[in-house]
């Protein structure tokens, strides 16, 4: 049975883009709520959220571009430092036979770095971004151009169903890379879950890459989370400006405004949206009608940051043994490399 037959049993139909650039979705629709449904249920609660999930579309990921060129936000900068350094360190422990696994479609220039790396290894080397949006990435187009010994092929799922999907496809081993510091997005029951599920879905002879942003000084966080030029704000507004467009509502943008607090208690940078005025909104395809207090908050986004105790007891909690830890030049954060114990 061939991989695209394997994949239809699996409830997925492949969608060819060009001769290197294959995407596959799933040919039913899953149980996971939509957008408006999750709406719906956040706003409604005694303490109003945002899944940030809901941060990237075709404008808001374009916006996250912006923010990942301002001098305030590190992380960015400091795991592309990383991975411009570890191609000695990294190749011992490849084959010539290694998939490209990327949660989430990430960043063209780090995806460049591992495509280069791993490129040293093999002939030809196949990649597979994992991402729920379904924007066709022109970066995808860009990297089959530029590299003729690449196919890409894209699964347009969660994270979970995507490493199930790369699970069946074939018996080649998989470096499975979680860049970007979004792990720290999760709650930590959540995340600990997370990373049990990456675990369990892997071969014994595949390698996990996973970015991390480490505790450092609450001055440089406050910085990177609410820049000088207000880029990360117009962010954070953006999704209400979604939530307008897809969804029918009356969000009056100028009634918020962007507000961040370093949580220290709980480790992490925490995003809100602060209502200015006490006000109404009405969500038409989510049939809910909200009113707000003025200073009343919208949760937007936890990141949390780790120490390094932190997180060789959450690996080793997950059942994975940590082969790896790499830093920047400032030990702003780490790239950790594991397998499955």
């Amino acid at each position: 049975m061939n991989n695209e037959s394997k994949q239809e049993l699996l409830g997925y139909r492949s969608h060819l883009i060009q001769e290197n650039l294959t995407y596959f979705k799933p040919t039913k629709i899953r149980s996971a709520k939509t957008f408006a449904e999750e709406i719906r249920n956040t706003l409604q609660q005694p303490k109003k959220s945002i899944n940030p999930k809901f941060f990237y579309d075709e404008d808001g990921s374009k916006i996250f571009d912006e923010i990942c060129s301002l001098p305030e936000y590190y992380p960015y900068n400091v795991e592309t430092e990383i991975l411009e350094q570890i191609e000695q360190k990294l190749l011992p422990y490849l084959s010539d036979e290694f998939h490209l696994i990327e949660l989430g479609s990430g960043s063209s220039v780090k995806t460049r770095l591992l495509i280069d790396i791993l490129l040293k290894s093999q002939n030809h080397l196949q990649y597979f971004p994992i991402d729920i949006s379904e924007i066709l990435d022109q970066s995808a187009k860009n990297l089959c151009l530029d590299y003729k010994s690449l196919t890409v092929t894209g699964v347009v799922d969660t994270f979970e169903n995507g490493l199930d999907f790369i699970q069946h496809y074939d018996d080649k081993p998989n470096l499975i890379t979680f860049l970007g510091s979004s792990f720290g997005n999760f709650g930590q029951n959540e995340g600990m879950s997370f990373l049990q599920k990456i675990n369990d879905m892997m071969k014994s002879e595949d390698l996990f890459l996973i970015g991390l942003d480490l505790k450092k000084d609450q001055k440089v966080l406050h910085n990177a989370y609410d820049d000088s030029q207000k880029i990360t704000a117009k962010f954070n507004l953006n999704v209400l400006k979604r939530i307008n467009d897809e969804l029918d509502a009356d969000f009056n943008l100028e009634n918020f405004e962007h507000h961040t607090v370093y949580n220290e208690e709980k480790g992490r940078i925490e995003m809100y949206l602060r209502s200015l005025s006490e006000q109404s909104v009405t969500i038409q395809k989510s049939d809910l009608t909200i009113t707000l207090s003025k200073d009343e908050l919208i949760h937007t986004e936890n990141s949390h940051k780790f120490s390094i105790s932190q997180i060789e007891s959450s690996l080793r909690d997950s059942n994975f043994k940590k082969l790896e830890m790499w830093f920047d030049s400032r030990n702003y954060f780490a790239l950790v490399l594991a397998k499955k114990i």
